[in-house]
C-alpha cells in the first residue's frame, strides 16, 4: 500500500514538474527588419495579455522572455503589425512591411504632429514623393501647382530668384502678404531679405527636404499668432536613419531659353519706315547693321546641381549628412548664381526610447553676380540699324556702340539709350551672401506617465550678406568727365536671430468614454536683431563722393516677441472632433500698453463617413464636415468648409 502510494505521489510530482517546465518563461532572441532587410530600432515587441514588453535595439535585435504558446506583438509606428506564437524555438525573426495608409494618417501641425482624421483645421501636406522634378532651385518650387489654395508664382527668370507666395490670396493692400514659414521648428524673419543675395529661401537645398505641410485657415494657423494671418508654411527636413551605410548621389543638368522674344520691328522694317516719314536728320542716323538686340543680351543658360548625402548609424547614434553643389547662369547675360551647402542631421535616443534628441544644422555660401535688369528694355527699345560695338574711337566707353552728341559735356546723347550688351557687361554687382539655420530639440515621455511629453526647442538663424558694385567710369552707364565717375560701392548687413521654445503635450485616449483627447501648452521666445552697415559711396577709382558719408557707421534694429499658447484637441468615437486654440503674443515693437494681442481659435467638425448611412459606401473615401472661427492680427476669419474625397 504504501509502495503504491509512493509511486502515485512521484507521478504527480514528475507530472506537476512538467507542466511546470513546459510553462516556465524562455528568452527569446531575434532581430527586425523591413522589406529591404535593414534593421529596425525602437519596434516594440510586447507578450499579449500580459505586461513584458522591450523594444529593438540599433541593430534591431532584440530579448524578451515568454512561454511556449503566449503570442508575441510586433508594432512601430508606419509598419503592419505582426503577430506571432511562441513555439519550441528561442529564435524568432521578423520582417515588418510598411503601411503606407498609416503614415499618410500623421501629418506635421504646429508643435507637434497630429492624426490627419483627427484635424478640424485646413491642412495639406506634401511630402518628397509628390514634389515637382527637374531643375528645382529652390525649395517653393517643389510644391508649385501640388496644393489647392496656394499660389507660387516665380518673380523673375534670374537664378535663385524667389516666387510670390500666396495661401488663399492677399489679406493686405500694405502690409506683407507672405507666408510665415517654418524649417524644422525654426521661424524664418518675415521682413527683408539678406544682402546679396534674391531670395532668403534659395539658402535651402531642395534636396535636403522631406515634407511641406501648409496650414491654410485660421484654425490650423492660429498656434503660430500674430505671424500666422497670411497662413504658415512648415518645412521639414531629411533626418538620419539607423541601419546599414546609405550613399545616394543626384546630378540634375539642364539647359534654358528665352521661349518667346517681344515682337519688334527688324532692321529693314525699321529703316522703310524711316526713310518713308523721317527728317533728314533722322535719316541721316540710320545704321547699315542688323542687329536683333534681344539675341544679343540672352544666351542659352545651364545649370548643374549636384547633391551628395551619406547616411548611417555610428555607435547607436542615427546621422544624415549632405554635401551640396549648383552652379546656374540666368538666360540673361551675366546672370549667375553658385551655391554651396551642407546640412548635418543626428537623431539619437535615450533610455529606452524615452527621450529624443535632433539636432539639425545647415549652412549655406552664395556667390552671386546680378545682371543689370534695365538691359531687358533697352533691348526692345534701341535701333536694330546700329552695331553691337563702335566702328568710330572704339576705345571710349568700353568699345560698345553708343549714341554721341559733340555739344554734350560727356559726349553722350543724354536722351538716347545705352547699349544693352554694355550695360550688362560693363557693371559688376557681386553678392557673396552665407546663411546657417540649426536647431536642436529635446523630446520626452515622462516614464511615470508615458501620455505626457516635454519638448524643448533651441534654435538659431544667422547670416551675413556682403557685397560690392562696380561700374567703370568708362562705361555710359557711369561716365562723367575728367575720370571720376563710376561706381566702387562695398554694402554689408547681419543677421542674428535666436529662438527658445518649451511645450508639454498630452495625449491620452479615454477608452471608456470612446474619447481622445491631445492637449498642449507651451511658451516661446523670438529675438531678432539685424546689423546694416553704412558706408559712403565711391567712384570707380575709390575717390568718395561728396555728402556721402553716412551719419552713422551702423544700425542695429532688435526686436523681440514672447509668447504662451495652447492648443486642446478632442475627439468622440472617432466622429466628432474639436479643437481650440489660444495664443498670446506679446512684441517690443510696441508700446506697453498696447504690447500684447490674443488670437484665439476653435474649429468643429463632423466625419460623416463614420455614419451609418455612408460608413458602406465605397465611392466615398472621406466625407468631412469643418467649421472654424479665427482671430488673425485684428482682423477675424470665419470660415465654413465641406470637404469631400472621391476614390478614383
Amino acid at each position: 500500500m504504501r509502495k503504491c502510494l509512493w509511486y502515485s505521489v512521484l507521478t504527480i510530482l514528475c507530472t506537476l514538474s512538467s507542466i511546470f517546465a513546459y510553462a516556465q518563461d524562455k528568452l527569446i532572441t531575434g532581430r527586425i527588419t523591413d522589406a529591404s532587410d535593414e534593421a529596425l530600432p525602437g519596434v516594440s515587441i510586447s507578450v499579449k495579455n500580459k505586461k513584458t514588453a522591450t523594444i529593438s535595439d540599433a541593430k534591431g535585435e532584440y530579448k524578451i522572455k515568454a512561454s511556449i504558446g503566449d503570442i508575441l506583438v510586433f508594432s512601430s509606428v508606419g509598419y503592419v503589425k505582426v503577430e506571432k506564437s511562441v513555439s519550441a524555438l528561442t529564435s524568432l525573426n521578423i520582417s515588418l512591411v510598411a503601411d503606407n495608409t498609416s503614415l499618410e494618417e500623421v501629418v506635421v501641425v504646429g508643435y507637434g504632429t497630429s492624426r490627419k482624421k483627427d484635424l478640424t483645421g485646413s491642412v495639406t501636406s506634401i511630402t518628397s514623393k509628390d514634389f515637382q522634378t527637374g531643375a528645382i532651385t529652390t525649395p517653393e518650387q517643389l510644391i508649385s501647382g501640388k496644393v489647392p489654395g496656394v499660389s507660387i508664382i516665380s518673380n523673375s527668370g534670374q537664378p535663385g530668384t524667389g516666387s510670390t507666395i500666396r495661401i488663399r490670396g492677399g489679406s493686405s493692400l500694405s502690409a506683407s502678404n507672405n507666408p510665415l514659414i517654418v524649417i524644422d521648428g525654426v521661424p524664418l524673419e518675415g521682413e527683408g531679405g539678406i544682402a546679396g543675395a534674391s531670395n532668403p529661401l534659395s539658402f535651402i537645398n531642395p534636396n535636403d527636404i522631406e515634407t511641406f505641410t501648409v496650414l491654410k485657415d485660421a484654425s490650423a494657423a492660429a498656434i503660430y499668432g500674430t505671424r500666422a494671418s497670411n497662413g504658415v508654411i512648415i518645412i521639414t527636413t531629411k533626418k538620419g536613419k539607423s541601419g546599414a551605410l546609405r550613399i545616394n548621389f543626384s546630378s540634375v543638368n539642364s539647359l534654358s531659353t528665352v521661349a518667346k522674344q517681344v515682337s519688334v520691328l527688324s532692321a529693314d522694317q525699321f529703316r522703310t519706315i524711316v526713310s518713308e516719314k523721317g527728317t533728314a536728320a533722322q535719316k541721316a542716323l540710320i545704321g547699315t547693321a542688323n542687329t536683333n538686340w534681344q539675341d544679343v543680351i540672352y544666351q542659352t543658360a545651364h545649370m548643374t546641381d549636384n547633391n551628395l548625402s551619406i547616411g548611417g548609424e555610428v555607435a547607436k547614434l542615427p546621422y544624415r549628412i549632405s554635401l551640396g553643389f549648383q552652379t546656374q547662369s540666368g538666360v540673361l547675360k551675366t546672370d549667375k548664381l553658385q551655391r554651396t551647402s551642407i546640412a548635418l542631421s543626428l537623431n539619437p535616443t535615450f533610455f529606452n526610447n524615452h527621450l529624443k534628441v535632433d539636432l539639425s544644422l545647415k549652412g549655406s555660401l552664395q556667390k552671386s553676380r546680378f545682371a543689370n535688369l534695365g538691359a531687358i528694355g533697352a533691348a526692345v527699345s534701341f535701333d536694330p540699324t546700329q552695331p553691337v560695338y563702335a566702328t568710330v574711337n572704339p576705345q571710349r566707353f568700353g568699345g560698345y556702340f553708343e549714341w554721341l552728341d559733340r555739344n554734350s559735356p560727356t559726349g553722350l546723347m543724354n536722351l538716347a539709350g545705352r547699349n544693352p550688351l554694355g550695360m550688362l557687361e560693363q557693371r559688376f554687382d557681386e553678392g557673396t551672401p552665407q546663411r546657417s539655420i540649426g536647431n536642436i530639440q529635446f523630446d520626452y515621455k515622462f516614464h511615470f506617465l508615458p501620455a505626457l511629453r516635454a519638448n524643448l526647442n533651441l534654435g538659431y538663424d544667422v547670416s551675413k550678406g556682403e557685397g560690392t558694385v562696380y561700374v567703370s567710369d568708362s562705361s555710359a552707364i557711369g561716365y562723367v568727365v575728367g575720370g571720376k565717375g563710376g561706381t566702387n560701392n562695398i554694402y554689408k548687413q547681419t543677421k542674428q536671430n535666436t529662438l527658445l521654445e518649451f511645450y508639454l503635450n498630452y495625449v491620452k485616449d479615454l477608452r471608456f468614454l470612446k474619447s481622445r483627447v491631445d492637449v498642449m501648452a507651451g511658451y516661446s521666445y523670438n529675438n531678432y536683431l539685424t546689423t546694416n552697415y553704412n558706408y559712403a559711396s565711391y567712384t570707380a577709382s575709390g575717390e568718395k563722393y561728396p555728402n556721402t558719408d553716412p551719419a552713422f557707421p551702423f544700425d542695429k534694429p532688435e526686436n523681440t516677441l514672447i509668447s504662451f499658447f495652447g492648443r486642446a484637441n478632442y475627439s468622440v468615437n472617432n466622429r466628432y472632433f474639436l479643437t481650440a486654440t489660444l495664443r498670446r503674443d506679446g512684441s517690443s515693437r510696441f508700446a506697453p500698453a498696447n504690447r500684447w494681442g490674443l488670437f484665439p481659435s476653435i474649429a468643429l467638425a463632423w466625419d460623416l463617413k463614420e455614419e451609418g448611412i455612408f460608413a458602406k459606401n465605397e465611392t466615398l473615401s472621406t466625407l468631412k464636415l469643418r467649421a472654424s472661427y479665427g482671430v488673425r492680427v485684428s482682423r477675424m476669419v470665419s470660415e465654413t468648409m465641406i470637404t469631400i474625397l472621391i476614390m478614383p
